[in-house]
């Protein structure tokens, strides 16, 4: 009885009644506040040495490889997919370089990419940032407005950067930030404005600093809301940036720059053999200006690569090709009720027609699929049935169902 009044914490002494609750081990016993903070040591630990465990870049997959990993998620797209992984393999080996005062200064080479709507930018992005397990974050260019006005500023993506590497300032400083809709910051007008574009050339002319390289004071939970909080330097130096956008309407810019070289009997040949289906192919520099993006921001973007429209060969692919595929998802969504799903060929080619229709891209795919699947998703896991499959008159029938406008 006597042990068992004298029952103490064997890390901080303190007694039984002296506590909350006491657990009791082989040899000893701890609080439930020693507990805690044992727990949180064990934490910090584990996610310090993650940390150092975290490869330093030396060995970064080579272009090829890094090509035929994008494969996997991505289909089509071969010339944005090689000049991604030489862009990205280049300044990893950049990161790797040893500091020598003596040697040849590598500049980083940030990357836009122009594609419409649902070609694959975001995802491309998104791939090789699990491919090389850094840092990465998607941020709107849309929310932006110049330092002063209504909306953020553009400080703020690398507080989405640092919140994705969990505030740990040094590897926030050699991630991935892909900024989309790059083509919503275009200026108004080609000829610069008496009045202030703060949403658009005010923008860029923020984001310049950031693309360069600099030491930017940034706020860890965002500047206008949180005024009084401490501020983290970040280096943008080793940030790599990748920009994307529709750039809807840029197919016009290139059309006008290629009919003004259209002089003599041989330029008529040239334009003949031009692309008129795939125009973006042919983009330049000159053409994002001509949209509205400023000089000084397209030199700070010096990889340039276009994204194919897809076609209905493409569209057919992505639906089954990838590894995460559209279809692929919803078997294994449907396997978890115990239900074995299959489409026939004529059920895909009625889904990939719509989409062209719709003109949305991979996109486009996944809202008719999820369209079609809808009834069959909400009735089969109520039901005894154990295989389902999809036919083309049944996905005519639920688009019809549901207003979408199949005959």
């Amino acid at each position: 009885m006597a042990e068992e009044k004298n029952k103490a914490c064997s890390f901080c002494g303190r007694k039984e009644k002296e506590v909350r609750l006491l657990l009791t081990g082989l040899n000893g016993f701890i609080c439930d506040e020693c507990a805690e903070q044992a727990y949180q040591i064990v934490q910090e630990t584990t996610h310090e040495q993650a940390r150092k465990d975290v490869p330093k870049y030396t060995s970064v997959p080579k272009p090829r490889e890094i090509k035929s990993f994008l494969d996997k998620y991505v289909i089509g797209q071969d010339d944005a997919k090689k000049t991604l992984s030489v862009a990205v393999y280049n300044h990893y080996k950049r990161l790797g370089q040893k500091e020598d005062t003596d040697a040849v200064e590598i500049e980083k080479s940030n990357i836009i990419m122009v594609g419409n709507t649902g070609t694959g930018k975001t995802l491309l992005a998104r791939t090789i940032a699990r491919l090389l397990q850094v840092p990465f974050t998607i941020v709107d260019a849309t929310v932006f407005t110049e330092a002063g006005y209504v909306g953020e500023d553009v400080e703020s993506i690398l507080s989405r950067l640092l919140q994705a590497a969990d505030f740990d300032v040094e590897q926030a400083q050699r991630g991935i930030v892909f900024i989309d809709e790059i083509d919503k910051i275009a200026r108004k007008q080609d000829n610069p404005s008496i009045t202030r574009d703060v949403g658009g050339e005010g923008v860029q002319q923020g984001m310049l600093k950031l693309l360069e390289g600099s030491v930017v004071n940034v706020p860890p939970r965002g500047g206008r809301k949180h005024p009084d909080q401490s501020y983290v330097q970040v280096d943008t130096k080793n940030i790599l940036f990748i920009c994307g956008g529709a750039f809807d309407g840029i197919e016009r810019k290139i059309a006008q720059r290629l009919n003004t070289h259209v002089v003599g009997y041989d330029s008529v040949k040239n334009v003949m053999q031009i692309d008129k289906e795939n125009l973006m192919r042919y983009i330049l520099p000159q053409d994002l200006k001509s949209f509205g993006l400023i000089p000084e921001i397209i030199g700070r973007l010096p990889v340039l690569t276009y994204l194919n429209p897809l076609d209905k060969e493409a569209l057919r692919r992505i639906l089954v090709e990838p590894k995460n595929s559209i279809v692929k998802q919803y078997e294994k969504l449907m396997l978890m009720d115990g239900i074995k799903l299959t489409f026939e060929d004529a059920a895909l080619d009625a889904i990939v027609e719509k989409a062209l229709e719709y003109r949305l891209g991979a996109r486009g795919l996944r809202s008719i699929v999820e369209s079609v699947m809808q009834n069959a998703m909400f009735e089969l896991p109520s039901t005894a049935k154990r295989s389902f499959k999809v036919t083309a008159d049944y996905v005519k029938t639920h688009f019809a169902a549901d207003r979408i406008g199949i005959s």
